[in-house]
């Protein structure tokens, strides 16, 4: 119950920074965004509709359609970011903040995007939208979260060409790969790596394929079942979060019985990582 409290809280935090980051740099900039707030802006840019209502309504759209490819609790979480960021975006929207400096909005605009969504994604909570498809893509594909949700709000993006023009387009790249690190930052950590344990009967040709392709080192382990008592040999690999797709693609061609165990892993010291003297 308490883990559950503090996952809320973040989720109240993330979408008040993601809400600050919208009418604070976004907006008075004439920026541009990704997913359903770069709708909700094109919308307010046009029309001058609510950012905060038309937000709500459209992920309430979103989540009716994409709730089967959440769980429970990513649901409830999700549902919190999305009505707490509509509601912070409605008060805070005669906020403002004096600066000039475009590159300055911009780099703040995404570090305050970024972390709010970060802390939103961290707890297992999605904003709806792009975010939803950013988790579809993340199971059934492999991708990347944050690198997804990039490459959705980039297609929001550049369809605000046409009433942002180019200059603002730019800034407004330049504010999402800003917020796509950061959220990366906040979501994986700051030397983000897996560990991963893989049991096969082909574990040779596993071995060889890992060093061959990969160019990472592979330790033996030696196990045994617990009921047959037959010996294992059991391979331990560290690699970075993006070789985990080539990993599993080498293992699936391989061998698609084998049984493979993958864990995250706070820092990783020694040859091919990180010096441990520094």
């Amino acid at each position: 119950m308490k883990k559950r409290i503090i996952d809320i809280l973040f989720i109240i935090a993330g979408a008040f920074l993601f809400a600050l980051a919208v009418n604070l740099f976004v907006i008075p900039n004439e920026f541009g965004e990704g997913g359903v707030t770069g709708l909700t802006i094109i919308f307010y840019y046009l029309f001058q509709w609510s950012p905060g209502l038309v937000s709500l309504i459209i992920n309430s759209f979103l989540l009716l359609i994409g709730y089967k490819f959440l769980d429970k609790t990513t649901t409830i979480y999700t549902i919190i970011a999305v009505v707490f960021n509509s509601l912070f975006l409605h008060l805070s929207v005669n906020w403002s903040i004096s600066s000039d400096e475009l590159i300055l909005n911009a780099i703040f605009g995404g570090i305050f995007t970024g972390v709010g969504i970060g802390m939103i994604i961290r707890v297992g909570g999605t904003t709806a939208g792009t975010a939803i498809l950013a988790r579809i893509t993340n199971k059934y594909l492999d991708w990347n979260i944050s690198y997804s949700l990039l490459f959705f709000d980039l297609i929001i993006v550049f369809s605000s060409y046409f009433i942002i023009g180019a200059e603002s387009l730019m800034y407004s790249i330049i504010m999402l790969y800003v917020g796509t690190k950061i959220m990366d930052f906040i979501i994986e950590g700051l030397n983000p790596k897996k560990a991963v344990m893989i049991i096969s009967n082909e574990q040779d040709q596993i071995a060889e394929k890992v060093t061959l392709f990969m160019e990472r080192g592979v330790t033996v382990l030696a196990g045994h079942g617990y009921f047959t008592k037959d010996p294992k040999e059991v391979l331990y690999i560290v690699i970075s979060k993006q070789e985990v797709s080539t990993l599993k693609k080498i293992v699936k061609a391989i061998d698609i019985n084998a049984f493979v165990t993958i864990h995250d892993v706070r820092d990783v010291f020694g040859e091919g990582f990180v010096d441990i003297s520094k």
